[in-house]
């Protein structure tokens, strides 16, 4: 599996991988397409999904999320993150990327792409403000990135995200704007509400992963907890994440599908932003002399974005019909592809920009 095994670039490499791995974008625009029409082909499926909640997140995606999750976490060795926390460059890095150029970024690229839609470019800050803390460990996992590196800074923009994010919006929905002299949004949000956002979907999966690695060594030993253990839940990381994809699609597959030109003009500054920040990420950490492994773990920290939050940050604030609800939906609609497409870009400049570096993925 490639969540169990060193990723390939090439032809060669790619043909041993399992059906799943080899064709994962085909599964993940088939389990978009399928949230899609299931959405707007069964009655009721949206009611029957959205009926029970943690939080303000779905119980359906809850599941997938913690399936998708586990198996990443299970992987990391904790004993070994201490070596992540003494590289101060990395640290540094994230931190900046993360909370100071992401949501500055979305900000500019809302206000330029959607001036005459104040509750799109609203949902769209409020995505940027969002940090990602839980698919991003899948595309850092399909990348071969550094696994207790974006372990680590995930638990980093956890705890900001609970400390700085109502901040934040505040900032760039009131500040901000009214500094420019833009148009301001007033709003208010729940820290408890994205606190329990952030120890459901963090603190579960992480303590389990924990816990599994925990005991699997000291029972079995560390040959035998990876060598057999983790190659047999590895793919429940992809299973967990094409179930949430499905899921999440059905949800919102009416908004979605019945506001095409609105979707159109929400994913032009989406992709912008996750490409922008991606590529710059990912150069900013070569030219601080990161490892490869460890520059991709930091690109795809900093492109990456909390949709579960967002959405539900949105939907808390200004309804499930608002276009800040939209703008929330809209974003893993192009995040997901997006971003598996970042995965095979960087594996395909990782030999280019980091030549002679070890943790570039084996040819």
């Amino acid at each position: 599996m490639l969540l169990s095994t060193p990723a390939s670039t090439t032809t060669a490499v790619a043909a041993r991988l399992s059906t799943l791995d080899r064709f994962l974008p085909a599964w993940i625009v088939l389990a978009m397409v399928a949230g899609l029409l299931l959405g707007r082909l069964v009655p009721g499926l949206n009611a029957a999904l959205d009926a029970v909640k943690i939080g303000q997140v779905s119980l359906p995606i809850a599941i997938g999320l913690l399936v998708m999750m586990y198996p990443v976490l299970a992987k990391v060795r904790y004993a070994e993150t201490d070596r992540v926390t003494r590289d101060h460059r990395l640290m540094a890095l994230s931190l900046v990327l993360n909370w100071v150029v992401g949501p500055a970024l979305m900000f500019g690229l809302a206000w330029a792409f959607l001036p005459d839609l104040p509750e799109y470019r609203t949902g769209l800050i409020i995505v940027g403000l969002a940090r990602c803390i839980a698919m991003v460990l899948i595309w850092n996992d399909l990348a071969c990135g550094d696994r207790e590196a974006a372990a680590v800074l995930v638990a980093i923009n956890s705890v900001f995200q609970v400390v700085a994010f109502a901040a934040l919006g505040w900032f760039y929905l009131q500040v901000l704007p009214g500094w420019l002299g833009l148009s301001t949004t007033s709003v208010s949000f729940s820290v408890g509400a994205i606190a329990v956002s952030v120890l459901v979907f963090l603190g579960i999966p992480l303590a389990a992963g924990f816990l599994t690695r925990v005991v699997g060594e000291r029972t079995r030993g560390r040959e035998w907890y990876e060598g057999v253990l983790l190659p047999r839940i590895g793919p429940w990381a992809l299973y967990g994440l094409l179930f949430t994809i499905v899921i999440l699609f059905a949800l919102q597959g009416d908004a979605i599908t019945s506001r095409p030109w609105d979707v159109a003009r929400i994913a032009v500054p989406l992709v912008a932003y996750f490409a922008v920040m991606f590529g710059s990420s990912l150069l900013a950490s070569r030219a601080l002399g990161l490892s490869y492994a460890r520059s991709a773990t930091v690109a795809f920290t900093a492109a990456g974005n909390n949709f579960e939050l967002a959405i539900a940050v949105a939907i808390g604030t200004f309804g499930v019909t608002s276009g800040q609800a939209l703008a929330g939906v809209v974003g893993p609609l192009i995040e997901v592809p997006v971003l598996v497409a970042l995965v095979y870009a960087s594996l395909y400049a990782a030999p280019r920009l980091f030549p002679g570096d070890p943790s570039v993925p084996s040819r």
